[in-house]
């Protein structure tokens, strides 16, 4: 039976943050706030729950999910290297709506599904998610919705759709704006000289951070809209805005 904790009460937060830890470290799914859209997180390390995300929302491995982390400093732990313009748009946006992918460490045991040696990773806003991340560690987190569903933008939309799927439900009121992140691919960073495509960061999705704030941070480095720019479907974590990561 799922348990829907209201964060605003601080009664309420210090069970639900306890329920979630515990669930967690059991490999049971939970449902977060976000400063973008509600989240479906599993630990990211267990691929057990990270199948049992993919299984609640009807995904398929050919969908990873993205993973969220507690602070700036993680990420030299998650990717394989951080160039310097990345460190340029962690400054500017995180916490924020902004996802970067980048080929993952090669030392890391875990399995997020058929991610082609990438993690897309976010450092999100907001006291609930930092809190719990701080905790936790980095999380598997997707939308908390079914896919082809529009993401949810409050716990009892979550719940709704994913039900006793997800062991404790985290409400924090409504999503601020109900906007995805921004997903970038900075993969061609790391590899330049290598037999892959050289270039810059391109975007994979607009979302919450705009073209235009990336190049003001980025320059040159940000490559030029394409036409179909948005329907990457072979990325390994770009999906359909109405079923947006969050």
């Amino acid at each position: 039976m799922s348990t829907i904790f209201d964060c605003r009460d601080d009664s309420q937060l210090l069970a639900g943050m306890r329920h979630a830890r515990q669930a967690i470290g059991r490999g049971d799914l939970i449902v977060m706030p976000t400063d973008t859209v509600y989240g479906v997180a599993a630990d990211a390390f267990s691929p057990a729950a990270v199948q049992r995300l993919l299984d609640a929302k009807g995904r398929g491995r050919d969908q990873p999910p993205p993973v969220l982390i507690g602070s700036k400093e993680t990420l030299a732990a998650l990717a394989e290297s951080v160039p310097e313009p990345v460190e340029r748009l962690i400054e500017a946006f995180w916490p924020g709506g902004l996802t970067i992918v980048l080929p993952a460490q090669p030392s890391l045991v875990w399995d997020l599904g058929e991610t082609l040696g990438t993690v897309a990773v976010r450092m999100p806003e907001g006291r609930v998610a930092l809190e719990l991340l701080a905790e936790t560690g980095p999380l598997a987190v997707s939308s908390a919705n079914l896919t082809g569903r529009p993401a949810a933008i409050s716990a009892l939309d979550a719940e709704k759709m994913l039900g006793d799927s997800v062991s404790v439900y985290l409400a924090d009121g409504l999503s601020k704006d109900g906007i995805a992140s921004t997903i970038v691919d900075a993969t061609s960073l790391v590899r330049r000289g290598s037999d892959s495509e050289t270039g810059g960061v391109r975007i994979l999705r607009d979302g919450a951070v705009s073209r235009e704030q990336l190049q003001e941070v980025l320059g040159d480095l940000l490559e030029p809209e394409e036409q179909g720019e948005h329907e990457h479907a072979e990325q390994a974590h770009v999906e359909e805005q109405q079923d947006a990561d969050s």
